[in-house]
């Protein structure tokens, strides 16, 4: 188990943005239980990340772009639609591939050399119409911590740290990222949940 507290403990030395976060089990609250988390932003003033493996089948993208006033053509992508997050489930985040060098315009936010977060209107509307980037969806809401509030849930083993991985960001399998994420950082998930018990 100290190992697992060392691991958690240096992981808070450093910025987060661009790391994913893995939800022990036992993860207190049910909204996050099995939950792999991509941490877009992190700084003093707290944190903020979108669920990666938290589907919404019932919301769909041409449906949303209708209610956005969007008009959409034949050639419109087929986006899939998740729950970032409980905080501001009526705002919308689209996760994208964008090229390692050049500039970012207004609205997009670079968590990484090739992963970007849009927050813009434009991005939406060139979805409709088949273009835009050719790796992205889109997130309703976020996951947010306050200043020192993920780094207490670090120490509190709450979350394991480590490297994002384009299958678990755009991968259509997302009742398997939670046990792939830890897989990506050596760990067995049968273990791990076995050397946990329960919540």
């Amino acid at each position: 188990m100290s190992s697992d507290n060392e691991k958690n403990l240096t992981a808070t030395d450093g910025n987060l943005t661009g790391k994913i976060l893995i939800a022990m089990p036992g993860m207190a609250d049910p909204r996050f239980e099995r939950s792999v988390v991509l941490i877009c932003a992190h700084s003093d003033d707290g944190a903020m990340g979108l669920v990666l493996n938290r589907p919404l089948p019932e919301v769909d993208f041409g449906d949303l772009l209708a209610q956005l006033g969007i008009e959409a053509d034949d050639s419109i992508r087929t986006i899939e639609v998740r729950f970032g997050g409980p905080v501001e489930p009526g705002r919308g985040f689209v996760l994208h591939k964008v090229p390692e060098h050049g500039d970012d315009p207004e609205g997009r936010v670079r968590i990484g050399r090739s992963l970007a977060m849009t927050t813009t209107r434009d991005i939406l509307e060139d979805l409709a119409n088949g273009a835009g980037p050719e790796a992205a969806v889109l997130a309703l809401g976020y996951a947010g911590w306050g200043p020192g509030q993920l780094e207490n849930e670090l120490l509190q083993n709450g979350w394991l740290t480590g490297e994002s991985a384009d299958e678990l960001i755009f991968g259509d399998s997302d009742q398997d990222k939670w046990s792939h994420a830890l897989t990506v950082q050596g760990i067995n998930p049968s273990v791990l949940s076995g050397a946990a018990g329960r919540a």
